[in-house]
């Protein structure tokens, strides 16, 4: 019994060593073609040596390398990613991280890239290449900052003035109405006296007419009274 378990495990042990020797084999030969700047099949042979092994953190690393230099860059952090939580060795977990910083500068995602750099630094303070790319990136996102607060204002000032205007143009709006609506009054009320003087003159035209009748009439009256005292 003893025995048998015994095989089984070697078996096992064989069959193990055989998956890591095919799984560095592909990653050679993808290194091969990465150095022969053949990146397309440089990736082809590190995803057969992941199919072997899918946590292979250097395959993993490499892949994402790979798929870097074809510019596929969204899918390369996704392997710098998975590469980061398996691998334990800190220089090569900094290259890692130095890695995904360097692809969110070149897309001006300064914030991921500060968070990148800054954990690779963690790994190995002494990359003074990452030190410097860190203080670039703060550098540029503190200015992106400040262009992004000023254009804030810049809108916030630009919406003012656009309710001053409007407000204004409201205000001349309703003056420009208060003014047709006085000037309408005024014209009726100048109307309205129009026709109280009117009233006036033909009342005063009328009396002035009466008047004169009641002249006529008196001065008929004496020179008729008159005459008749004469022939009397």
């Amino acid at each position: 019994m003893k025995r048998f378990v015994f095989v089984m495990a070697l078996l096992l042990t064989y069959a193990v060593s055989g998956m890591a020797q095919a799984d560095r084999q592909y990653i050679r030969s993808g290194n091969k073609y990465y150095r022969q700047q053949n990146f397309v099949k440089a990736e082809a042979e590190y995803r057969k040596s992941l199919s072997v092994n899918p946590e292979n953190p250097q395959a993993l690393y490499n892949l994402g390398c790979a798929l870097m230099m074809q510019k596929k860059d969204s899918v390369a952090v996704e392997q710098f990613e998975k590469a980061s939580k398996v691998e334990t060795g800190r220089m090569r977990k900094a290259k890692i991280y130095h890695n995904i910083g360097f692809v969110c500068q070149s897309h001006k995602l300064y914030g991921d890239a500060i968070k990148a750099y800054k954990e690779s630094l963690r790994n190995n303070p002494a990359d003074d290449e990452t030190r410097y790319n860190l203080a670039l990136c703060q550098r540029l996102n503190k200015s992106e900052q400040n262009r992004n607060k000023n254009q804030q204002n810049k809108d916030k000032n630009k919406d003012q003035q656009k309710k001053k205007n409007q407000d204004k143009k409201k205000d001349q709006n309703k003056d420009k109405n208060d003014n047709k609506q006085d000037k309408k009054n005024q014209d009726k009320q100048q109307e309205k006296m129009s026709r109280d003087n009117a009233e006036q003159l033909l009342n005063a035209a009328m009396q002035n007419e009466q008047a004169t009748q009641r002249r006529v009439k008196d001065a008929m009256r004496q020179r008729r009274s008159r005459k008749l005292d004469k022939n009397w």
